[in-house]
């Protein structure tokens, strides 16, 4: 009997853990201090139709504190996902981290208002039908050209003006709590960040322009239009002087070996397809002598026997023959010796002279 009870205690304990524990979401890092407040920057258009945007948040390094986590468009890993971001809330004297992840429902992120559909509360930026997104216009910024699936609801815009642009959850921050349907997504099941979006951060703690102790809360990069794409700051201008993306000097570093990529230091004169290379119309050469089109350029060219210029060549047909020389039909010559120039000679008829008349 007793251990029927201690099995059926275990089941109503484990009964009562397991929705506790989905609906828990893990604290992965807990720091005394609170971050920054949150930058305002300008969102970079979305670059490929099915995106969806992931802002920028505070993450943690323990040898220098925090550092920006740009914001940026992401391929969701199926369709039919959204995004909860990540947020840091006050808990037991520290503040803890809470990371994003997707799921079929936006879930808790602290009440941070992110902006660009993440007020605080759910997502207004877009929605799924079927297996395609539809954009917000009125809240998210896209590129036109390559998406057309937009509607515009300015009835999502929070007209409350936000002063202290709070990025993180308790005392001095926001206070809020979360609400029915949000706790309810967090019972579903979720999807981990993807390994681009673990590669991103990644990225971003490597540089220290994004470190709130180097940048005093302005970080070099707010935002880029995608992982490993073009990073901008506050006001949507590159960000000069950030590492990230393309902006990153080691990700150029082997230039010169990428075909799509032009050589910065190539002499591009001499490149074949240039029309002002001087050799870019020259046919290649070749070993061969017997092909016309591929000349030998070993061969001196001016003992051809075809050259008017070669002064051993074939002489045209109706040019006399030099002193001491025979020409036949076929061209070609024959040396003749002095004894036989003289016999020539004698043979020929000698020119008379005319009569002289008397006086």
């Amino acid at each position: 009997m007793k251990k029927i009870g201690l099995i059926l205690a275990l089941i109503v304990a484990l009964c009562f853990a397991l929705p506790r524990a989905n609906a828990q979401v893990s604290i992965g890092v807990s720091v005394g201090f609170a971050p920054p407040a949150l930058p305002v920057y300008v969102q970079p258009a979305c670059p490929v139709d099915g995106y969806l945007w992931v802002p920028g948040y505070w993450a943690y390094d323990d040898a220098d504190g925090y550092y920006w986590v740009p914001g940026y468009w992401a391929a969701p890993p199926s369709f039919g996902l959204l995004w909860t971001p990540a947020y840091w809330g006050f808990e037991g004297g520290m503040y803890g981290f809470h990371a994003g992840y997707w799921g079929p429902h936006v879930g808790f992120y602290g009440g941070i208002n992110y902006g660009f559909g993440y007020g605080g509360v759910g997502f207004y930026g877009g929605a799924w039908e079927g297996n395609h997104f539809r954009y917000n216009t009125a809240v998210v910024n896209v590129n036109t050209t390559v998406v057309h699936n937009t509607y515009i609801d300015r009835t999502v815009i929070n007209n409350v003006t936000v002063n202290n642009h709070a990025s993180f959850n308790g005392p001095g921050g926001v206070t809020a709590q979360p609400r029915p349907e949000e706790l309810a997504a967090q019972r579903e099941q979720h999807v981990q960040p993807t390994a681009d979006q673990v590669t991103h951060q990644q990225h971003a703690s490597q540089d220290k322009s994004q470190f709130a102790k180097y940048n005093n809360g302005k970080p070099a990069a707010t935002a880029m239009d995608k992982v490993g794409g073009n990073p901008v700051d506050q006001e949507g201008h590159a960000a000069a002087n950030s590492k990230l993306g393309n902006q990153n000097p080691d990700a150029n570093k082997n230039m010169a070996n990428n075909p799509d990529k032009p050589k910065p230091n190539g002499n591009q004169a001499n490149e074949p397809n240039n029309p002002n290379n001087p050799n870019a119309n020259r046919k290649p050469a070749s070993n061969d002598g017997n092909n016309p089109a591929n000349p030998n350029p070993n061969r001196n060219q001016l003992n051809e026997p075809n050259n008017p210029n070669n002064p051993n060549g074939n002489p045209a047909p109706n040019v006399k023959a030099a002193q001491g020389k025979v020409a036949p039909a076929n061209g070609q010559h024959r040396q003749i010796s002095r004894k036989q120039q003289r016999r020539v000679q004698r043979r020929q008829p000698k020119p008379q002279q005319a009569p002289q008349k008397g006086n």
